[in-house]
């Protein structure tokens, strides 16, 4: 069966709390079981993993690379600027799709500026929640059992 790992960076931990207007009104533990059952659908195994720290987010993408055949990766905030992300993910070697809810082209300027996407296999942003669903579907065809 085709494993993934499904990455929330800083903040995502408040999903329908964190200005709702931006992210939407869903909560974390609902976004989780919809992904969970999205991909089992998909004939995948899914685990969920958010932290708010740059370096346990490096070290659980370290580890990803033993254990699953690609990762989902909202990586919040660290997405700008966080140069060791995208250096994690260059070396893993198995595919990273950047994933936002908002679309971070409409927002600040320094939101629109992604350090990770060049590394990352693709990019998907401002479809809500459905941004998840996107990758995990294209993780789906991406990688082998």
């Amino acid at each position: 069966m085709k494993k993934i790992l499904i990455m929330h960076g800083p903040n995502l931990n408040l999903l329908g709390e964190r200005e709702p207007g931006i992210y939407g009104d869903t909560n974390f533990e609902t976004v989780n079981r919809h992904l969970l059952e999205f991909a089992a659908e998909l004939g995948m195994e899914a685990e969920i993993f958010q932290s708010n720290h740059e370096g346990e987010l490096i070290d659980r993408l370290h580890a990803a690379r033993k254990e699953f055949g690609g990762v989902v990766l909202n990586a919040g905030a660290y997405t700008h600027y966080s140069y060791a992300i995208a250096d994690a993910i260059k070396a893993i070697k198995i595919p990273v799709i950047e994933v936002h809810i908002s679309n971070i082209f409409a927002r600040d300027a320094f939101r629109s500026n992604s350090v990770i996407a060049p590394v990352c296999a693709g990019s998907i942003s401002g479809f809500g929640l459905l941004s998840y669903d996107l990758a995990v579907r294209a993780l789906s065809e991406m990688i082998e059992s």
